[in-house]
């Protein structure tokens, strides 16, 4: 996609929508536009209608969710902030390619949180909370039935669900506001990887381990599960052995 500066000034009248595009418009009592605007455009990234490197038209992007070009500019910006999109030399943005180091720092940041996660998991099912193990086993048959059917975005987003349950049944605030700052890039990497089949049944074997309340069989299966989604990533997008 063409250039064009997330920063210019003024207009703010809404675009049609680009031919054969769903529109996003905005209703009272929803997100404000520009959250919508974010999560539209980081859809598009991790669904790779924006592949790496692309650079991103703050007009077009506009036309395409039908909105107006201020809520798309001030997405623009907050995914600058993030990480996932980055300011070209002289204007416009584009979207970040991974590099080697930015995969190993997520990883570094990930490792230690799916894990602890699982742990706290397993002891509240332990201590009689189970309220979140069917959103698990609900994800575990959305990836199997996505990979079945060859479904890679479906798949990714079923094997992300599954990760978001796990914190989410921790229990832990502070896991859950962390991982929300990771769910992105981590689709985002699921679906540039490959994803063997044995990555599937490790969640499985995750899933196991917390039902039964065991906490330190939960983590040790976790950090199983995470270096080895480590060394697929790192090999399928670097070649490391």
């Amino acid at each position: 996609m063409k250039a064009e500066q997330v920063a210019d000034a003024g207009d703010g009248g809404s675009g049609a929508p680009a031919p054969g595009t769903t529109g996003v418009r905005g209703t009272t009592g929803q997100a404000p536009l520009s959250a919508r605007a974010r999560e539209a455009v980081l859809q598009r990234i991790v669904d790779r209608r924006y592949a790496q490197g692309a650079r991103l038209v703050e007009r077009e992007v506009a036309e395409e969710l039908s909105m107006s070009r201020v809520p798309v500019r001030e997405a623009l910006r907050a995914l600058v902030a993030e990480g996932l999109l980055e300011l070209l030399p002289h204007s416009g943005v584009r979207v970040r390619r991974l590099e080697h180091a930015d995969v190993e720092h997520l990883y570094e940041v990930w490792e230690p949180l799916a894990v602890q996660a699982s742990r706290l998991a397993a002891r509240a099912v332990a201590a009689g909370d189970t309220r979140g193990r069917a959103g698990l086993r609900a994800a575990l048959r959305q990836a199997e039935s996505a990979a079945a059917s060859d479904e890679g975005t479906r798949e990714v987003a079923a094997h992300t669900a599954f990760h978001e349950g796990v914190v989410a049944m921790s229990g832990n605030p502070l896991l859950v506001r962390t991982m929300e700052q990771l769910s992105w890039q981590l689709r985002l990497l699921f679906g540039m990887r490959e994803e063997p089949a044995h990555m599937r049944a490790q969640h499985a074997e995750m899933y196991r381990h917390i039902s039964a309340g065991d906490a330190e069989a939960a983590a040790a299966s976790t950090l199983l599960h995470v270096r080895d989604s480590r060394a697929v990533a790192l090999r399928s997008l670097f070649g490391d052995a």
